[in-house]
């Protein structure tokens, strides 16, 4: 998904960054924990957005399918053109994506080019989260 390709604005989207050893229940736990920090009904969440090479893993198809959604993959082009959107800078995943966060980029790549974030990265051991929802949909 390209950013000029995100779905016709979405409400509530979690951006998810996550290594390859974890588990679905983990990013749920971070999901239902991003959400309550943001006073979010998890209905209200209408699309889980992470890079485009970490959409086909097991754990994210999982972690979605909690939620009833379909894990968007969201490519390098469109996490760079969000990345002047993100707060959080992480070296590592700069160095390694190209992005200060790859939650972030992709919470916001895929909720569109005037989506804001409503919560900043948080993370877990193996895991990160962030919301994001376009400026029309703001709670």
């Amino acid at each position: 998904m390209g950013l000029d390709q995100a779905v016709s604005p979405p409400g509530i989207v979690a951006g998810i960054g996550f290594r390859r050893a974890t588990t679905g229940a983990e990013i749920v736990a971070l999901l239902r924990r991003a959400l309550s920090e943001a006073g979010l009904a998890p209905e209200r969440l209408s699309a889980l957005a992470t890079a485009a090479d970490r959409a086909g893993e097991p754990a994210i198809h999982e972690a979605a399918a909690a939620f009833g959604l379909v894990p968007a993959g969201v490519d390098a082009a469109a996490l760079t053109a969000a990345d002047a959107r993100v707060v959080t800078r992480s070296s590592r995943i700069e160095a390694s994506r190209g992005v200060g966060s790859v939650a972030e980029a992709a919470a916001l790549a895929c909720a569109g080019p005037e989506a804001r974030l409503l919560l900043p990265r948080i993370a877990s051991a193996g895991a990160t989260c962030a919301l994001a929802a376009p400026a029309d949909r703001l709670p």
